[in-house]
C-alpha cells in the first residue's frame, strides 16, 4: 500500500520479519502488490495519480485542425513511421486499419472489417498516435481503448486488469505453472489471486512510466497568464450588489427582519458564486494545462480554479456562520487588506482543525477497533430466513446506484424476469456483476439480501451473510476478521473528513449542520444529534399552531370512529335524546314488554326511523413545542407516520428505535454514515457500516425474565438470549421477553462478553472489579483477549490451527463415545441408554448407534492432514 510519506521530518518504523513462518506470510500475504484492492471498497488502491494521469490525458486527447488531421493508414507500424518523420502531430485525428476490437466504448468513429482468414477481428478506426501509444502499453486482452483517458479511466484499467487475470477461466495450465514454480503448490484460486497481482502490478507500472514521460514531453506548466477572468464576472457581481442593495432598502423600511435580510444576502452572494464558476469553467480553454489538471483528475478541481479566475465568495468565521461580506476579488486579481482579514478566519481555523481532529480520528478508529474485533466468519451459513431490501428509490446524488450496491452480496430469495417468470438466479447466489446487469435488465428496482445486520450466527458472521471479500473480490473466508476491516474501512478516511475545511481555505458551504467527523462520532455514539429534528410520535394529521410570543407548536391528532347499529323492532321506543351522549351498559330503548336494548360502547347516539346508531371517536392527541430556529417540514393537514421527521435537522436514534423499531433505526444509522462519508467524497462500502451497526443492536434489555433466571432490566446479547429462550420453551417454561438496546460504540465495547478485552479498552479497574464480584468467565473468541494472554488470534492462519485442534478433539470424542456405544452393546442386559442428539431429543438405542457410525466414518474419511496454505479445506463445525 503507497504510503502518505513526504519529506518534511516524517519517521517510520522498519518492522523485520524473523521467523521462517514470518517471513513467508510477508512474503505471501504482506507485499503490496498482492494488496491491489481496497478492503474498504473493492477498488484498486494502487492507482496512477497527478502527474502519471496528466500525461496519460495528454496522450488520449483529440485535437481537431492539427498536422496530419484525416490521413489514413494501412497499419498502426505505418502510422508511427509517420509520426517519427514528422508527418503528424501526436493529438491529430487520423484514420488507421488494425486488428483486434474496442475495449469499452469509443468517443470516435469505429467501422467492422470482415474478420482475417484466421478469425481475428478487424476495423478501421479513427483515433490519433497518443492513444496507440497509450495501449501499446496495456495488457492485450485491455485494448483497443479509444476514448478520452483520465483518472478514473485509468483506475478502470487497473481494475479490469485485476479483474481478468484473477479469473481461472482466462489463465492457461502454462500460466498456473509459472506461478506454482515460483510460490510452491497452492490452491488454484491462490494460484489466480498470485498471479492476477503481478500482472496488475506490472501493468501500473508501465502506465507510470509512459504517463510520465508524455506529462514531461507535453510540457504543461502554469503561467499567471493561464489564468483568464471572465468577462460576465464583473456583470455577475454588479448584479448580485444592486439585489443586496434592495433587501438592505427593505430592512430599513421595516418589512423583513434582521434574520431574514441575512439568509437573503447570504442567498444572494451564493448564487453569484454559482454563477461566476459556471463563468470561469465556460470561459476556460480545454487545451490549456489548468482546465486539463482539473478535467482529467490530476489535480485541483472547479471550485479552486474558480478562486483563482472568478471571485472567492463567502467565508465563514470560526464559528462557522457565514461571514455576509463577500471576497469579490480573486487570487488572479488579489485581495485587498479587508478581502485578506476575512479570508483568515476560515484559514485559521483549518489549520487549527487539522491539528485538533486528527487526534479525534485515531480514537474513532480504536473504538470502532475495539466494539467489532470478535465479528471474524466463524461458520459457512447461519441459515436465516432475513434480509435486507436494497431499493433504486434510495439512488440519489450521494448514494450509489442499486447495480454498484448489490454486488457481491448474497440473494436472500429467488430472483425472477418481471415477464417471463423464469428464474434468474436462486436464493445464496452471489450477485457478481454479470448477474447484477441481469437483474437490472429485467426491471427489478429492489432486491432482497443477505446482510450482517440480520446473520444469526451465535458468534461472529457467517460467509453467506457478508458475502464477497472487497480486498480479494471473492467470497469471504472463514477466518477473515471483518470486524477489523469495517473499522478502519470507516475510522482511516476520518482524517480526510477532518482536513475538508484545509483544502478549501474556509470557503463557505451552504450547510451548515453538524458534518464531517462530529456527526459520524454523533452516529455512532449514538448521541442526541445537534439541531434534533422533532419525531412524530404517532400516526395522525398535523395542525400547526401558533401562539402570540411567536411560539409554534405542532399538534398531531389521531382519529378513530367505531359505530355500533341498533335496530329498534316493533314496539321499541328509544329513552334517549337523538345526538345525545351515552354510556356502555345505558339503557337506550325500551320495548312494550319492558324488554330493553343496553348501549354496547359509550358515544354520540343517533336516532333513525328504524334504528339507533352509537358513533365512538377514539381521539388522541400529542402537542410538540418547535424550537424557535427550526424549519417545520410539514404542513397544515398532512399525515404523518410515528417516526417520521416534522423539523429540518437528524433524528435521535434512540427516538427512532423506540417509534419505528429495529430495521428503520439500522437503516437511518447506514444512510447517515454514508451521507457524511460521500458528501466528502469518500467511498465506503455499506457492509461495513452495517458490521457496525449490527454490534451496537446486539444487546437486548429483558422485560420480563419468565423461567430464564435472568434479571429484569438486565443487558444481554441477543443469540444468547435466544438461545436461552429456546431451551425454556422446549422444557415447557415460561420465555422471556426483552427490548433491543442501541448502545454507542464505547459502551457496547465496555458491554462485551470478554472482560479482558473491555479491561484492554478503558475503564480497566471497574471492568476487572465488576468480572470478579460477578465471576465471568472469557471464552477468549475476540482478538484482543487471545492477544493479552499471548495465544494465536482465532483469525486468518490462527483459525486453521484453530479448526485443525477442535477437528481432532471431535474425532476422539466420537471415538469415545462409539467405544461405549459398543460396550453397551455387549453387556448382556439390554441397555437404556439414550443420548440426545442437537435438538435434545431423546433417541432410541440403535438410532443413536447408527448417527454416530455415520458421523464418525463422515469426519474419519475427512483428509486429516491439512495444508497451512489450503483454507477451504478445512471442515465446517456449524453442522456440529
Amino acid at each position: 500500500v503507497p504510503f502518505g510519506a513526504d519529506f518534511d521530518g516524517d519517521q517510520m518504523a522498519v518492522h523485520v520479519p524473523l521467523s521462517r513462518k514470518a517471513q513467508e506470510e510477508a512474503r505471501t500475504r504482506m507485499l503490496s502488490k498482492y494488496n491491489l484492492l481496497s478492503p474498504a471498497h473493492g477498488e484498486p488502491i494502487i492507482t496512477p495519480s497527478q502527474d502519471i494521469v496528466l500525461g496519460c490525458y495528454y496522450l488520449t486527447m483529440v485535437r481537431d485542425g492539427t498536422k496530419g488531421t484525416g490521413k489514413r493508414f494501412a497499419s498502426i507500424d505505418e502510422a508511427m513511421l509517420a509520426y517519427e518523420k514528422g508527418l503528424i502531430d501526436i493529438q491529430a485525428p487520423i484514420w488507421i486499419r488494425m486488428n483486434g476490437s474496442i475495449s469499452g466504448k469509443s468517443d470516435r468513429p469505429v467501422r467492422e472489417l470482415p474478420p482475417a482468414s484466421d478469425g481475428t477481428p478487424r476495423m478501421v478506426i479513427e483515433t490519433t498516435i497518443g492513444r496507440v501509444l497509450l495501449n501499446s502499453e496495456l495488457q492485450p486482452p485491455l485494448r483497443f481503448r479509444n476514448r478520452l483517458i483520465d483518472k478514473k479511466g485509468l483506475k478502470e484499467i487497473i481494475a479490469d486488469c485485476y479483474q481478468y487475470y484473477t479469473s481461472l477461466r482466462n489463465l492457461s495450465e502454462a500460466q498456473l505453472n509459472e506461478v506454482r514454480a515460483a510460490h510452491g503448490n497452492k490452491h488454484v484460486q491462490e494460484l489466480a489471486r498470485i498471479y492476477g497481482s503481478e500482472m496488475t502490478a506490472q501493468q501500473a507500472d508501465r502506465i507510470k512510466t509512459i504517463g510520465f514521460r508524455y506529462a514531461t514531453l507535453g510540457g504543461m506548466t502554469i503561467g499567471i497568464d493561464d489564468i483568464e477572468v471572465p468577462a460576465k464576472k464583473y456583470d455577475i457581481v454588479r448584479e448580485a450588489e444592486q439585489q443586496v442593495a434592495e433587501v438592505e432598502k427593505q430592512f430599513r423600511r421595516g418589512l423583513i427582519t434582521e434574520e431574514e435580510r441575512y439568509q437573503e444576502v447570504v442567498r444572494i452572494w451564493q448564487e453569484a458564486t454559482k454563477q461566476t464558476i459556471a463563468a470561469v469553467k465556460e470561459n476556460l480553454n480545454p487545451f490549456g494545462p489548468v482546465a486539463m489538471m482539473s478535467t482529467s483528475g490530476a489535480r485541483g478541481n472547479i471550485n479552486q480554479i474558480s478562486q483563482m479566475a472568478g471571485m472567492r465568495g463567502l467565508m465563514s468565521d470560526p464559528t462557522g456562520r457565514i461571514i455576509e461580506l463577500p471576497i469579490k476579488a480573486n487570487f488572479r486579481e488579489g485581495l485587498s487588506v479587508l478581502d485578506y482579514f476575512v479570508s483568515t478566519h476560515g484559514g485559521r481555523k483549518g489549520l487549527a482543525d487539522t491539528a485538533l481532529r486528527t487526534a479525534d480520528a485515531g480514537y474513532l478508529t480504536r473504538r470502532l477497533v475495539d466494539v467489532a474485533q470478535d465479528v471474524i466468519i466463524n461458520i459457512e451459513d447461519c441459515g436465516t430466513e432475513e434480509g435486507l431490501w436494497l431499493h433504486s428509490a434510495d439512488d440519489g446524488e450521494l448514494m450509489e446506484k442499486l447495480q454498484v450496491r448489490m454486488l457481491g452480496r448474497i440473494l436472500a430469495a429467488p430472483i425472477y424476469d418481471k415477464t417471463t417468470g423464469e428464474l434468474i438466479a436462486d436464493r445464496n447466489t452471489e450477485i457478481d456483476e454479470e448477474l447484477a446487469e441481469k437483474i437490472i435488465a429485467a426491471g427489478h428496482e429492489s432486491v432482497f439480501v443477505r446482510s450482517p445486520l440480520t446473520c444469526q450466527a451465535e458468534h461472529g458472521l457467517c460467509r453467506m451473510c457478508y458475502g464477497r471479500n472487497l480486498a480479494t473480490g471473492k467470497l469471504v473466508e472463514i477466518g477473515e476478521a471483518v470486524g477489523i476491516i469495517a473499522a478502519q474501512s470507516i475510522g482511516e478516511p476520518g482524517t480526510q473528513l477532518t482536513l475538508r475545511t484545509f483544502h478549501t481555505g474556509g470557503v463557505a458551504s451552504a450547510d451548515d449542520i453538524t458534518q464531517g467527523l462530529p456527526r459520524v462520532q454523533e452516529i455512532f455514539e449514538a448521541r442526541v444529534p445537534k439541531g434534533k429534528a422533532l419525531l412524530a410520535e404517532i400516526d395522525g394529521v398535523v395542525q400547526i399552531v401558533r401562539e402570540d410570543e411567536g411560539v409554534r407548536k405542532i399538534r398531531i391528532v389521531s382519529t378513530n370512529v367505531y359505530t355500533d347499529e341498533y335496530p329498534l323492532t316493533r314496539g321499541f321506543t328509544p329513552v334517549i335524546e337523538s345526538e345525545s351522549d351515552v354510556y356502555e351498559g345505558q339503557v337506550i330503548a325500551e320495548g312494550p314488554g319492558g324488554e330493553q336494548i343496553i348501549a354496547r360502547l359509550s358515544g354520540k347516539a343517533f336516532i333513525q326511523s328504524d334504528r339507533i346508531i352509537i358513533s365512538q371517536e377514539d381521539h388522541e392527541e400529542r402537542e410538540l413545542v418547535v424550537p424557535h430556529n427550526a424549519r417545520i417540514r410539514v404542513d397544515n393537514g398532512d399525515r404523518v407516520m410515528a417516526g417520521q421527521q416534522l423539523t429540518d435537522g437528524s433524528a435521535n436514534p434512540q427516538e427512532l428505535l423506540e417509534l419505528q423499531g429495529r430495521e428503520a433505526v439500522q437503516r437511518y444509522l447506514v444512510n447517515e454514515a454514508q451521507k457524511v462519508y460521500r458528501s466528502q467524497g469518500v467511498n465506503i462500502n455499506d457492509k461495513h457500516i452495517e458490521v457496525i451497526a449490527r454490534q451496537m443492536l446486539r444487546r437486548v434489555r429483558i422485560e420480563e425474565p419468565g423461567d430464564t433466571g435472568l434479571l429484569p432490566g438486565e443487558l444481554i446479547d441477543s443469540a444468547e438470549f435466544r438461545r436461552l429462550n429456546n431451551d425454556i420453551v422446549s422444557q415447557g417454561g415460561d420465555p422471556a421477553t426483552a427490548a433491543t438496546v442501541l448502545l454507542g460504540i464505547t459502551k457496547a465495547s465496555l458491554n462485551t462478553d470478554s472482560f479482558l478485552s473491555a479491561a484492554s479498552f478503558q475503564e480497566t479497574t471497574r471492568v476487572l472489579t465488576d468480572a470478579a464480584i460477578q465471576g465471568k468467565v472469557d471464552y477468549l473468541r475476540g482478538l484482543k483477549e487471545n492477544v493479552v494472554i499471548g495465544k494465536l488470534i482465532p483469525a486468518g492462519t490462527g483459525i486453521e490451527k484453530r479448526l485443525e485442534r477442535q477437528h481432532e478433539d471431535l474425532v476422539s470424542e466420537m471415538a469415545r463415545m462409539l467405544e461405549e456405544v459398543q460396550q453397551a452393546e455387549k453387556s448382556a442386559e439390554p441397555t437404556t441408554t439414550a443420548l440426545p442428539t442437537t435438538n435434545g431429543h431423546q433417541v432410541p438405542q440403535s438410532d443413536t448407534d447408527a448417527l454416530l457410525r455415520a458421523r464418525l466414518e463422515e469426519l474419519l474419511s475427512g483428509d486429516n492432514d491439512h495444508d497451512d496454505e489450503e483454507d477451504s479445506d478445512h471442515p465446517d463445525l456449524s453442522s456440529l
